[in-house]
């Protein structure tokens, strides 16, 4: 099956698809500082806005933002700074596109909290 249905290739595209969109999104995300994982197993990384110290209250945040709009993530990780995607390799390619859309308005949502809440 797993041959079948090609759902390693399905995986890797996925994956890429996801690694290049947080990418996008990090080049005005100075908190988001590292997206890593092999195929499908994707996390991203938070820290404060500087880089220096991991912002397990940002990556709540983002969780909770993303949440109000139906999308749910997961936070892991040591500092809980990490939020993984765990998407299934079945996923249709427009409810893909669409959780993509919802994680970028959940971070930039994010964003202007805490800009607000540093004024």
């Amino acid at each position: 099956m797993i041959e079948e249905e090609e759902l390693c290739a399905r995986a890797n595209e996925l994956g890429s698809r996801l690694k290049q969109r947080l990418e996008q999104i990090r080049q005005t995300t100075p908190q988001l500082i590292d997206v890593r994982g092999p195929g499908f197993m994707v996390a991203a990384e938070f820290n404060t806005a500087d880089g220096s110290l991991p912002d397990a209250d940002f990556a709540n945040r983002l969780r909770a933002e993303a949440l109000k709009r139906n999308l749910i993530l997961l936070t892991c990780g040591t500092y809980g700074n990490v939020v993984r995607f765990l998407a299934p390799i079945t996923i249709s390619d427009d409810v893909f596109a669409e959780g993509l859309d919802i994680l970028e308005r959940a971070i930039e949502a994010t964003k202007k909290g805490a800009s607000h809440a540093e004024t």
